[in-house]
């Protein structure tokens, strides 16, 4: 008896201890170089430049509103700094949930931008807050790319695609 409630135990401890915040996950993969910026803060801005920093699929299925893709694996800075003239203007970077995007926003940093942010939680927390996002069309969509069935777990909201 004393060895089932020892198993029982130890399979509860083991689900609990996978479960991590999204507070954590970004804490264990980001060096928070880059200031975050809410979902909401960002719904309330104007005159912002919103930069995609996800693969060109991830992008054509959903993004935010007037997002530029600027990608991650081809991310070319010199081209991505010929669309962006004011470096004191604001720049939030995005992406899934705000890992690839911290990357993309410390190059940004690097070249002389001041005034870059990354969005916490990237467009999953985006759409979990009911926010909307658009397709390749630019019609707002309900689907989301999810970048892969384990990082689709932090999307609450929404149709999951992923490759």
């Amino acid at each position: 008896m004393k060895h089932n409630i020892l198993y029982i135990l130890l399979f509860f401890s083991g689900i609990s201890f996978a479960q991590e915040s999204l507070s954590e996950l970004l804490k264990k993969y980001n060096s928070e170089s880059i200031p975050y910026i809410s979902v909401e803060d960002l719904s309330k801005q104007q005159n912002v430049i919103i930069l995609d920093s996800r693969e060109l699929s991830e992008y054509k299925t959903s993004h935010l509103q007037h997002a530029i893709c600027v990608g991650y694996d081809n991310f070319k800075l010199k081209k991505t700094v010929k669309k962006l003239k004011n470096k004191q203007q604001p720049i939030v970077v995005y992406c899934s949930l705000g890992i690839r995007s911290e990357d993309i926003a410390e190059k940004l940093k690097k070249a002389g931008y001041s005034n870059v942010y990354n969005l916490y939680g990237g467009i999953f927390e985006w759409k979990n807050n009911n926010l909307p996002v658009y397709n390749s069309k630019e019609k707002e969509t309900d689907s989301i790319h999810t970048f892969s069935k384990e990082w689709s777990k932090w999307l609450n909201k929404g149709t999951k695609i992923y490759d």
